[in-house]
C-alpha cells in the first residue's frame, strides 16, 4: 500500500536531512506506529505520505514515496485526498467549517459523494466517536479533546484507504482515547484500512500496533519490525515496558494484562515495602499548615485562606448555552501541585481560564494571590499567575525563538538569557533563528512554558503540558516543576496524562460536567479509578504503587539490604 524508496527530506537551511535512508514497505491493512524521540522526523515522514512534504512544507524530497501506486512527489495533497486522510498535531488548523456536522461532511462534499451516502456516513461517525450530542455545536466552543475527535471524524467519513495520524490521542481523556483507538483497530481489522500513527503516549497505543517503525538518532535509517522486539531497544518506551525491563521479563509485555500475568513474583518482592513518596520542601508556618489540605478543607481557617495561592468558592461559569462550571470549590496553597482531571469538556480549561482572568465568573468568587483575576490588569496579574494554554501558539508572536526569549526576559524584568536557559533545560537543540511556527508541537509547548516560567509566577497553570513531549522531555519537565514546587510555587495542571499525574501531583481533583466529583491525595484518587490509574498501579494492584521510579527505588533498597 505504501512504499518508501530511499527517501530523505532536507529542509531549506538545514545542514542535515531530517529523515534519510527510509526504504521499506507498509502492507495494506496494518497499523504501523512511528516511535522515536522528539525531533527525529516522525511528523516529516508522515507528511511525505500525505503529500504535505514537500508541497506545503518546502524542502527537498529525494527518493520516492508511493501510496496505492501514486507518487506523492508528483501528486499534490488534494490529488491524494480520496486515498489518504490526514490529521495533524493541531486540529484547529484542520477545520474549514463552523459546526461539527458540517465539518464531518465537508471532505465528502469535496469528493462529490451522493447526499444519501454522506448522511449515512456522518451518522456512523457521530456514533463511532461519541459526537452525537455535539452535532450542532460550533467547533470554536468545543474543548481541545472534542475538537481532536471531530478532526479524526472528518477524515474517517470519506473512507480513505490510508489514515495518517500525528498525535491523535494527545488531547483526549483516557476513555475517549480508548474509544478512538478501538475505532481505528476496527477499521484496520474489518475494512483493511492502513494506519500510520505517531504518538508519544506509547502506553496508550503500542498494544494496538501490528508493527513499529523505530526512528533513532539523526542519520540512522528507520527500522520496521515487531513491537515487542523494537521496544527492547527503543530509547523511548511506556511504563509497562520500563517495568518489564527492571523486572527482567522476556519477551517484554506491551499490555497491562500481559504484565499482570508475570507480576506475581514482583508483587511478592514488594509486599513488605512502602511506596516511597515525593516529599518537596515544606513552606514555612501558615503555608505549611495550609499544605495539609484535608485539615484545610475542614477548618477553612483565616490563616490558611491568607496563605492560599488560589481560592475558588461556589464558582459558576457559563459559556454561551453551556454551564461549563457550577458550584466549584478549590483551594491551592504554595508548594502544592494539583492535577485537574476528567473527561473532555468537563470544565478543566474553563477553570484555568477563570483563574487567569480570561473568563469572568457567572457567580461565586475567585482570588489569586489576593487579586481578583478578571478585574486585575494583565501587567499586574502576571506577577501572581501564569498560564501555558493548550494551544501554545497563542503566546507566540515573534519571528524567531531568540526574539520570543528576549521579549520574555524584558516583560519579566529578568536577566538576559533567562528564558533561553529554560528552553535549553527543557528541550535542548532548539535553534535561536528558527520561526516558532516551524517548531513541532512539543517544541512550541516548551517555548511557551519557558516564556511563562521566566516571570516565575507564584501560581503556575498548565493546560495539557505534556502534549507532544516524548518521555525524556517529560522527565525534564517533571524535574523543573518539582523544583518550582519545592521553592513554594503552586502548580495546577489540567491533564489527561495519568502517568504525569502519578509522577508529580500531590493531589488530584476530578471534574465531571462542571462539578468537582473527587478531590484527594493522588495515591487515593488514582488507585481507586480504573480510568485514571497509571499502568504500574494497574499491574501491581492491590498494592498502591504509582510509578516505575517508586518500584526501582524499592528494589534498589532491597538489593542494598541483601548485600
Amino acid at each position: 500500500m505504501i512504499r518508501f524508496e530511499d527517501v530523505s527530506v532536507t529542509y531549506d537551511g538545514a545542514a542535515l536531512p531530517t529523515v534519510q535512508g527510509v526504504d521499506l514497505d507498509v502492507p495494506e491493512g496494518e497499523l504501523v506506529l512511528l516511535v522515536g524521540p522528539s525531533g527525529v522526523g516522525k511528523s516529516t515522514l508522515l507528511g511525505t505520505v500525505s503529500g504535505l512534504v514537500p508541497h506545503f512544507t518546502g524542502g527537498t524530497l529525494r527518493g520516492r514515496v508511493t501510496v496505492a501506486g501514486r507518487d506523492t512527489r508528483t501528486h499534490k495533497p488534494r490529488e491524494l485526498a480520496d486515498v489518504v486522510g490526514t490529521v495533524g498535531q493541531d486540529p484547529l488548523s484542520h477545520f474549514v467549517t463552523d459546526t461539527v456536522e458540517d465539518e464531518l461532511a465537508y471532505g465528502m462534499e469535496s469528493l462529490g459523494l451522493a447526499p444519501d451516502v454522506m448522511r449515512r456516513r456522518v451518522e456512523e461517525t457521530l456514533d463511532l466517536l461519541g459526537l452525537a450530542g455535539l452535532r450542532d455545536r460550533p467547533i470554536a466552543t468545543l474543548s481541545g479533546g472534542q475538537q481532536q475527535r471531530v478532526a479524526i471524524g472528518s477524515v474517517l467519513t470519506p473512507h480513505p484507504r490510508v489514515l495518517v495520524l500525528d498525535e491523535p490521542t494527545s488531547a483526549l481523556d483516557p476513555a475517549a482515547a480508548e474509544e478512538v483507538l478501538a475505532v481505528l483497530q476496527r477499521l484496520v481489522h474489518d475494512l483493511g484500512t492502513t494506519v500510520l500513527m505517531a504518538e508519544h503516549r506509547l502506553e496508550r497505543v503500542v498494544q494496538y500496533a501490528d508493527q513499529v517503525l523505530l526512528l533513532g538518532a539523526p542519520g540512522e535509517p528507520p527500522v520496521l519490525g515487531d513491537p515487542a522486539e523494537l521496544m527492547a531497544r527503543s530509547p523511548v518506551f511506556p511504563p509497562v515496558v520500563a517495568l518489564g525491563r527492571i523486572a527482567g521479563w522476556s519477551p517484554l509485555p506491551l499490555t497491562v494484562r500481559d504484565a499482570r500475568r508475570r507480576a506475581g513474583a514482583l508483587r511478592e518482592r514488594l509486599a513488605g515495602a512502602e511506596p516511597p513518596r515525593e516529599t518537596p520542601a515544606e513552606p514555612d508556618t501558615a503555608q505549611a499548615a495550609a499544605r495539609r489540605w484535608p485539615r484545610l478543607r475542614k477548618e477553612r481557617t483565616a490563616t490558611a485562606q491568607d496563605a492560599a495561592a488560589a481560592s475558588v468558592e461556589r464558582l459558576a461559569v457559563r459559556r454561551g448555552r453551556v454551564e461549563a462550571l457550577r458550584r466549584v470549590d478549590l483551594t491551592v496553597v504554595p508548594g502544592e501541585t494539583v492535577a485537574l482531571m476528567g473527561r473532555n469538556g468537563a470544565g478543566k480549561s474553563t477553570l484555568l481560564s477563570t483563574l487567569v482572568g480570561l473568563l469572568e465568573p457567572t457567580s461565586g468568587t475567585v482570588r489569586v494571590g489576593g487579586a481578583v483575576p478578571h478585574r486585575t490588569a494583565p501587567r499586574q496579574l502576571i506577577r501572581h499567575v501564569g498560564l501555558v494554554p493548550q494551544e501554545p501558539r497563542d503566546l507566540l508572536y515573534a519571528d524567531t525563538v531568540a526574539a520570543e526569549c528576549t521579549a520574555a526576559d524584558h516583560d519579566a524584568d529578568a536577566a538576559p538569557g533567562t528564558c533561553r536557559a529554560l528552553v535549553d533545560e527543557l528541550l535542548p537543540g532548539i535553534a535561536d533563528d528558527i520561526h516558532p511556527r516551524d517548531l513541532s508541537e512539543g517544541q512550541r509547548l516548551t517555548l511557551a512554558l519557558s516564556i511563562v516560567l521566566t516571570t516565575r509566577p507564584p501560581l503556575l497553570l498548565l493546560d495539557e503540558p505534556t502534549r507532544g513531549l516524548d518521555y525524556a522531555a517529560k522527565t525534564r519537565l517533571v524535574t523543573v516543576l518539582r523544583g518550582l514546587a519545592a521553592e513554594g510555587h503552586a502548580i495546577v495542571l489540567a491533564t489527561h496524562d495519568v502517568e504525569l499525574a502519578a509522577e508529580i501531583a500531590h493531589r488530584v481533583v476530578i471534574l465531571a460536567d462542571g462539578e468537582v466529583v473527587a478531590d484527594g491525595p493522588t495515591e487515593q484518587i488514582v488507585v481507586s479509578s480504573p480510568s485514571f490509574a497509571p499502568q504500574v498501579t494497574k499491574i501491581l494492584a492491590p498494592q498502591e504503587w504509582l510509578t516505575v521510579a517508586q518500584v526501582w527505588r524499592a528494589l534498589d533498597a532491597e538489593r542494598g539490604e541483601s548485600s
